[in-house]
C-alpha cells in the first residue's frame, strides 16, 4: 500500500489508474481500494484529489499564475471540478484562498502542518488541532 501511495504522490498530476496502482500493491483492484481506504482512511481517488489540492494551495500562495493554469498543472481537467473539489476540501474557493493567503517566513515543517486542509484525516474535526495546541499551552492537557 505504501508503494502505491508513494507512486500516487510522485505522479499526482497524471490520471489515476487503479489497475496500475493495484498491480504495484500486488492485489486486485477491488481489494486495493478496500485496503487503501482501511489503511489511509480515504479512497485512492479522494487521496489523489487531496494531494492535488494541497499542491494547488502551494501554487496559489507562491505564484501569480492563473487559477486555470494551476488547475491543469495539478492534474484536474476541468476548472469546475477543480473549484468544487478545492472548495469542499479547503472551505473556500481558489480565488478567495489566494486573496487570504499570506506568505510568512517560517520553517517548511510548520507550513506543511498548518497548510494541510483541516478535516482530511479520519476522525478529525475542524479546529481540533489548534484547540489541542492552545489547551496544551494553557496547561489544560496533561501529557
Amino acid at each position: 500500500m505504501l508503494r502505491a501511495r508513494d507512486a500516487m504522490d510522485r505522479a499526482y498530476s497524471e490520471p489515476l489508474d487503479v489497475r496500475a496502482l493495484a498491480s504495484i500493491a500486488c492485489v486486485s483492484e477491488a481489494h486495493f481500494i478496500r485496503v487503501f481506504r482501511a489503511t489511509f482512511g480515504e479512497t485512492p481517488h479522494r487521496y489523489l484529489q487531496r494531494r492535488r489540492v494541497e499542491r494547488a494551495m502551494h501554487l496559489l500562495r507562491e505564484s501569480d499564475r492563473s487559477i486555470t493554469e494551476i488547475c491543469l498543472d495539478v492534474g484536474f481537467s476541468s476548472l469546475g471540478t477543480f473549484s468544487r473539489t478545492f472548495t469542499s476540501i479547503v472551505g473556500q474557493t481558489p480565488s478567495a484562498y489566494r486573496e487570504d493567503a499570506v506568505l510568512m517566513p517560517v520553517p517548511s515543517c510548520f507550513v506543511k502542518v498548518w497548510g494541510r486542509p483541516m478535516g482530511t484525516m479520519p476522525g478529525s474535526r475542524a479546529g481540533s488541532q489548534s484547540t489541542a495546541v492552545s489547551e496544551k499551552r494553557a496547561g489544560g492537557v496533561q501529557g
